[in-house]
């Protein structure tokens, strides 16, 4: 390694990360409320009390960071779900719903919802590493019997998220005297997808170790790229 040059301090890498997530704490508290098509380096600089230049330091344009924002509010999530230990797939499903309709963020990126993240909405791309694992992860439940075995991975997938997606774009729409507390509507999306996709069969151990593997590694997954979005 080389020498440091003389009369550069030493980089606080700890200061640095705690730095960093201030900033995005600014930056979701203000995408939130103006959007991200109004939410300038400037606003959210003021917001972080830091100077501007500062943000730069962290990320070299402004969708960096806001990329960075929502890769932390998927890995925040996804801790949730697993804490929450799902042992079944319409229990998975049901921690997923439930979180993705606590984080303004996260709902909005799966409802593609231009008002919250403006342009960022057309520049999502699939997460190839994160849809292989649920592709699998399908698979296995198919082999040790758990879902349905007359559909391939791929009409699971497809079928599980036209679920959710389905389940929270209608919620959006509904008049408030008939919205549902956000509980009662993960129940139903995970006792949707136990219709529709699992076999009836009980969940053995397999599949319970199944379930948690595949968190284990959407987990990873999401940590990896979170690492990488903060630098």
């Amino acid at each position: 390694m080389g020498a440091r040059k003389a009369g550069r301090p030493p980089v606080d890498a700890a200061r640095q990360l705690e730095r960093a997530h201030r900033i995005l704490d600014a930056a979701a508290g203000l995408v939130v409320r103006w959007g991200y098509d109004k939410t300038t380096i400037e606003d959210v600089a003021r917001a972080a009390e830091v100077a501007k230049g500062t943000i730069y330091l962290h990320w070299r344009t402004r969708d960096e960071l806001f990329v960075a924002l929502l890769r932390r509010e998927r890995v925040a999530m996804l801790r949730a779900v697993q804490r929450a230990d799902p042992k079944t797939l319409d229990d998975l499903v049901r921690h997923l719903a439930l979180g993705v309709m606590r984080d303004p963020l996260i709902r909005a990126s799966v409802l593609n919802d231009s008002q919250v993240l403006g342009k960022l909405t057309r520049q999502k791309k699939p997460d190839t590493e994160l849809v292989s694992g649920f592709l699998g992860y399908f698979e296995t439940l198919a082999e040790l019997g758990a879902v349905r075995d007359d559909l391939h991975p791929g009409e699971h997938a497809t079928v599980l998220g036209s679920v959710l997606q389905g389940f929270l774009t209608v919620a959006a729409r509904m008049p408030e005297e008939f919205r549902l507390p956000d509980e009662r509507l993960a129940e139903l999306v995970g006792e949707s997808v136990h219709r529709t996709l699992e076999s009836g069969r009980p969940f053995g151990p397999e599949a319970v170790e199944a379930t948690r593997r595949f968190l284990a590694l959407a987990l990873d997954v999401g940590e990896s790229k979170l690492k990488e979005a903060l630098g």
